[in-house]
């Protein structure tokens, strides 16, 4: 681990070069860092550690986490956040908290238990672990603030929860359950008297289907266009962005791409899909096929890995990319093709898939070929892009008919 502030400032600058950072962002994220080095001489230090950027971040910014961070500070305090996960994990931390991932007092204490409980004995995933984990630290922030004990949990109390967290229907659902399990832990282990589970009231919600979000075939061919190729990181780029627009791969198919999928004497790629496990089998398309040859033989650095698409930043370099990567990479692109109000819409690999089916829906290929492509197990899956086809839509309206009666006035 590198504690010489000077040369962790080189290592991190170096990897923001790789990662083909903006001009702009990369010089104010080392103005950030030349704050902290004058900081740090004047308090005669040159050793820098976790404990110790975040004494800076408290003085500086008044805060860890983003909360009540200015704008004009975001930027600096993500620097300095920057240097503090680059020296602990090799790695830039994904984005910044808002809020602070730490759970406090009593209450906090029995949340951590429960989370553990749930790893090692109930042996749920690390991913239902994880939406558990971001329900109960706003619950446990509110307890601690306002100095409730868990003992003392009243239908109020949980009223007064909800009416300051501003939770759409979908999150306050999902946090009952989160919140209405960890009760009835605590009740069953003795932590409290009663069962405080009574507290969290049923909130009848009916999940309501979504419009899927959608991007015309111009816009996907402006992005695709604004990859910078020539680069060994544009290489990979671009062949990402061609197999989620092409064969509308979800980010874990791209992340689990292996040689030993595809068939060069028959062009065609199979796929056993991650989420579902429907093997499907793809046309190679020429593009496809191209983009896969430039990205392997200029692009991709070298690494033992079974798996096509690798990380080209030093810290990672060579290993697995992770599906969070996948959305950074789409959305990245579609700020630079300028894609009117993509920041209101879904901008991951997903939006792509939607796009695809509904791209093909506009050609009039049929539902079962869209399901086929889309590797749904059910054609009843695919019928959700039905709802998106306006043109088709339109035919199916009746007109009005005329009302012979007295009882309206026209």
């Amino acid at each position: 681990m590198e504690t010489n502030l000077k040369q962790l400032i080189q290592l991190c600058d170096q990897e923001l070069s790789d990662r083909e950072s903006t001009f702009n962002y990369h010089r104010q994220i080392c103005e950030a860092w030349e704050e902290l080095v004058c900081w740090m001489n004047s308090q005669g230090r040159s050793e820098f550690n976790e404990r110790t950027g975040y004494e800076y971040c408290i003085e500086t910014f008044g805060s860890t986490v983003l909360s009540g961070v200015s704008k004009r500070d975001q930027r600096r305090l993500r620097a300095i956040r920057m240097l503090i996960s680059y020296q602990r994990d090799g790695d830039f931390e994904y984005r910044t908290p808002t809020v602070s991932y730490d759970f406090k007092g009593a209450s906090g204490k029995h949340m951590g238990e429960y989370l553990l409980y749930l790893r090692n004995e109930a042996c749920l995933s690390e991913d239902t672990i994880s939406n558990k984990r971001h329900y109960l630290l706003r619950f446990n922030a509110y307890l601690e603030e306002r100095g409730v004990m868990l003992g003392d949990l009243d239908i109020d109390a949980v009223d007064d929860f909800y009416a300051r967290q501003g939770y759409t229907p979908a999150s306050k659902h999902n946090s009952n359950s989160a919140l209405k399990l960890f009760l009835r832990y605590a009740f069953d282990i003795g932590v409290t008297a009663k069962d405080c589970s009574y507290c969290i009231l049923p909130d009848n919600y009916r999940k309501q289907r979504k419009l899927p979000t959608t991007y015309k075939e111009e816009e996907i061919r402006s992005m695709i266009g604004a990859v910078e190729r020539a680069s060994s990181i544009g290489k990979r780029d671009y062949l990402i962005l061609l197999l989620a627009s092409e064969f509308g791969w979800r980010s874990s198919d791209i992340v689990n791409f292996r040689f030993d999928q595809i068939d060069w004497d028959n062009n065609a790629i199979s796929v056993d899909q991650h989420k579902t496990g429907v093997c499907e089998v793809f046309p190679l398309l020429s593009s496809v096929g191209n983009a896969i040859i430039d990205y392997l033989k200029n692009g991709r650095p070298k690494s033992d890995a079974h798996e096509i698409i690798v990380a080209g930043e030093c810290s990672k370099k060579g290993k697995k990319l992770s599906e969070p990567t996948i959305h950074s990479i789409v959305s990245k692109y579609m700020g630079k093709a300028n894609i009117s109000n993509w920041k209101e819409k879904k901008h991951g690999a997903h939006a792509l898939r939607h796009s695809l089916a509904s791209n093909l829906l506009k050609k009039n290929v049929s539902i079962p070929i869209i399901s086929s492509v889309l590797g749904h197990k059910s054609a009843e899956s695919t019928k959700t892009y039905l709802s998106i086809d306006a043109l088709r839509l339109k035919q199916c309206a009746l007109p009005v008919p005329c009302l012979k009666t007295g009882y309206y006035e026209v």
